[in-house]
């Protein structure tokens, strides 16, 4: 069993019209949620008044993902970016948390307008 994971689902009609949008870099699609802890008890998040992508970043070798600004902010509350990993090259062995390292060490290329973003709340298992 994995860990439970909380934060917000990407809305699948808004998902598939980013994708074709922002094909992905890399052979294996996710853009699907942005975490925000790792928790047996945090219960879910509210729906945030403003979500929107605002940057990419993409370390040249297997993970891409976008930075997400939610209610005016960028950071986690337990640390990290908010972010949505968008592709992973999964043989070369990337894997999607991964993207906190990117954005870490590489930082980001901002987007030349904010986009936004339709979230809602949700729990599931890694």
């Amino acid at each position: 069993m994995g860990k439970r994971i909380v934060g917000w689902k990407l809305d699948r009609g808004q998902r598939a019209e980013l994708l074709a949008r922002f094909p992905p870099a890399y052979p294996d699609p996710l853009a699907d949620h942005v975490t925000l802890a790792r928790s047996e008890a945090e219960p879910l998040p509210a729906p945030p008044r403003r979500a929107e992508l605002i940057a990419r970043a993409d370390d040249g070798e297997g993970v891409e993902c976008f930075v997400a600004r939610l209610d005016g902010t960028t950071n986690r509350p337990g640390g990290g970016i908010y972010h949505i990993t968008w592709s992973l090259d999964r043989t070369k062995g990337r894997q999607a948390r991964e993207s906190n390292g990117v954005l870490r060490e590489r930082g980001w290329t901002d987007l030349p307008e904010p986009i936004p973003i339709r979230l809602e709340p949700a729990a599931w298992e890694s």
